[in-house]
Parts: structure tokens; sequence; C-alpha cells
């Protein structure tokens, strides 16, 4: 798929919601390409040394001059100049003012809940939405008097049908974890907003360099920056971005309230990171279509479920608002359950472990994994399934990784 330079046509200014929080020395960047934003983007030399890397600030508390005379940070929990610049980072690379950093990608997920719904309130998900996110509604929110439904996107009917007086969100993850599902963001975006209910969308698997989900009509996105956006497996995080002025204060207050705010370490390493997302991702998304074209061709696989593939049913979704197909690729073993456990601890290079997102390629058995939660639930995945995250290894020696234990499982 040919990428298109993309640019964001808007003045670098406040990032946050509070605007203490600015770096006084950003420069105005009035066109420059996502690759040059992820390098620069809130990163400005330290005014203080010209290190070219944002310090990181290990204080917990800062000077003030007289009370309330300080300079942009008071506590840790409120505000640190490290964080600052990672939410700065995020907020330019999904193309909008403010950005937020949480300690996870669920805290980032209870946050923008906590902000947005009340009791009373229904929220529509996936019928294929990741499990941590299922069991955040069923577990936490639906007690608290919240109710949800589980319906799918991309059958629009459906959805219409699902729909409550009391529907606020309509919370969309495209691509799904772990069925690869594409849903139409702008065609859910403008159901939801003539019903008079908000969009968040969950652009972990995407990343801000395949997805604009705010630029397609969502009104929140959301981000588990362990994946993708760290890309290395060393860092736990979360991340929002939106445009809307008041709700991002209502989600800063809760994020102030509860202290689900990440150390300054684990920023840099999220903005390491998204340094070198851009030659990541070309490099996983390359991969995962040889991957894929493997898993087409072999009688181990009754069914292989990647966006690039042009049977697959959202393909020209995904051609229309995604730059490229991403790094993620699940299939279902034609042998059954049995069969795909073994398969799964068949493997050299792919290593069998939860998460994705990183360097390192991953296998995982998604119904005893990572979506067990999910387990006799509207959710609950096929067992035969199985999920790979493709890294940045050799092709080849990928390719014949998962060839020999896809023989072995036949």
């Amino acid at each position: 798929m040919t990428r298109p330079k993309r640019r964001f046509w808007r003045r670098s200014t406040a990032h946050n919601v509070d605007e203490r929080r600015q770096n006084p020395g950003a420069r105005e960047r009035h066109d420059d390409a996502f690759e040059t934003r992820a390098v620069h983007a809130g990163q400005e030399p330290d005014p203080a040394t010209g290190a070219v890397v944002p310090p990181i600030t290990l204080a917990s508390t800062f000077v003030q001059d007289a009370v309330g005379d300080h300079r942009g940070y008071e506590y840790a929990r409120s505000a640190n100049p490290t964080r600052a610049a990672l939410e700065a980072c995020i907020a330019e690379l999904e193309g909008t003012a403010h950005g937020l950093a949480f300690a996870s990608g669920m805290a980032a997920e209870d946050a923008v809940l906590r902000a947005m719904v009340r009791p009373g309130d229904h929220v529509i998900i996936p019928a294929d939405a990741y499990g941590g996110t299922y069991r955040l509604l069923a577990r936490v929110f639906e007690p608290a008097g919240i109710t949800w439904s589980a319906v799918d996107h991309v059958d629009l009917n459906a959805l219409a049908a699902a729909w409550h007086d009391a529907t606020k969100i309509v919370w969309v993850e495209t691509p799904t974890n772990p069925l690869l599902t594409v849903v139409d963001i702008a065609a859910v975006a403008r159901l939801a907003h003539e019903r008079g209910a908000r969009v968040v969308v969950d652009n972990t698997f995407a990343t801000p360099y395949l997805q604009q989900p705010l630029g397609l009509g969502a009104d929140v996105v959301v981000h588990s920056s362990t994946k993708y956006l760290g890309g290395h497996s060393d860092v736990v995080g979360g991340v929002v971005a939106l445009s809307d002025a008041a709700l991002a204060e209502e989600i800063a207050f809760v994020q102030r309230a509860a202290g689900a705010v990440p150390g300054p370490f684990d920023c840099y390493l999220v903005l390491r990171g998204v340094k070198t997302l851009s030659v990541r991702m070309d490099r996983q998304c390359a991969n995962a279509r040889a991957i894929a074209a493997l898993l087409s061709e072999h009688a181990a696989a009754s069914r292989v479920l990647y966006p690039g593939l042009p049977g697959h049913p959202g393909h020209d979704v995904a051609r229309r608002q995604m730059h490229d197909y991403g790094g993620m690729v699940s299939f279902v073993v034609a042998a059954g359950e049995e069969a795909a456990i073994k398969l799964v601890a068949s493997t050299r290079l792919f290593t069998l472990a939860e998460s994705l997102g990183a360097v390192e390629s991953l296998i995982e058995h998604p119904a005893e994994m990572t979506h067990a939660s999910a387990a006799g639930s509207p959710l609950a995945v096929d067992p035969a399934l199985v999920r790979l995250s493709v890294g940045i290894e050799n092709v080849e020696d990928l390719v014949t990784d998962l060839r020999q234990a896809l023989d072995a499982a036949g």
C-alpha cells in the first residue's frame, strides 16, 4: 500500500488541558510529516543544558517562589515535565490539541469512561472487543449502574437497533483484538453523532502512524502505549488524545484525582519508542503481509484474519482509512483447540507471550491468555484461534519458523 506523506495543518501550541504544562520554547511546525513530528514533537532541547533528549525529571514536588507562584509544576501526580513532553508528542501525532498519559492502557480507558458516563448511561462496545475492555465494563462499571451492549460495529443496522435513549458512547476498536475486524470510523461517528452520543476509538493496533480516528470523526482516541508506541516490551502505559477542551479537562480531573499516572522513566521509554514508530511499523507491516500469505496457502490454517488480504471483509474500508494494514495477524487452526495449543508452543522465533506491538514477534492463544476473562460471555473467542504480533526480524526466518510449527500442528 502506498502511504502518502502525512501532515497536520495546525499550529503547535498547548497540548494539555493545563496551559502551564506547555513547553515555552516549542517551535511552530505547520507542515512537518509524521515521521518528523515523532522525533521532535514535545521534545525540544533542554533550555537549561541543551540536551537533545528531554530530561527524566524524577522530582515528586517542585519549588514555589511564593504561594501559587511556580513554574508550571507543583506536584508530580498533577504534572511532570517528562510526562508533559510525552503528552505533547501524542497530541501532535494524533493531530489534536490535548494529550494525556496514564499508567496503563486500562487506566486510560477507566478515566475516559469515568469522565464520560454516569449511572444509568449505556455504552456500546464491539462484539469482539478486547477482553480487558469487556472486563472493565462488566465487572467494574456495570455494578456501578452503567449498562452496555456488545454489537458488531460493521453492521450499522445492528448498531442502530442496539441504541438506547441512554446510549452515551460507542466504543470502537479497529482493527479489533483479536479478530482484526475493521470498522468504518466515519460511518459509526455519523450514526452516533446524529443520536447525540460520542465515539471513542481504541487505536492501539493501527497506531497514529497508520490511522487518524479524530480526523475521521471520532471524539476520543485511546492507546495502550505498552504496545506499538513503546514498541520494546519494556514499559506499561496508556494515552488519550482528543480535541474537546472541556472533556479533556474532565478526563484530566479524573487522572489527578485517581492518580493513575505514569512515572517519568516510563514516559521517557514511550517517547524513545515513538521516535522509531514509523520505521518499525513499516517493517512489521511488510513482515505481516508475508506471514498472512503463508497462512493463506497452508492447510493447517482454516481461516486467516488480516485486513491486508483482499478477501478480508474489511479490506476496502482498511484501504480507505488506514495507511497500511498493521503488524497483527490471527488465524484459526483447522485441527482445533488442541492443535492450536500445540502450535503456539512449537515456534522458536515467535515467542509464546501475551502483549503485542514490540520489535520481537509474539504468538499466543487468546482463549486461554489475553481473552480468558471473556470466556463464557458473548465475547468469547474461538478456542482454535491463534494471534500473532509480527516483529521486525528477518522475514524469511519468521516464515520458516511459523511454517515448521504449522506443519507440526497440521
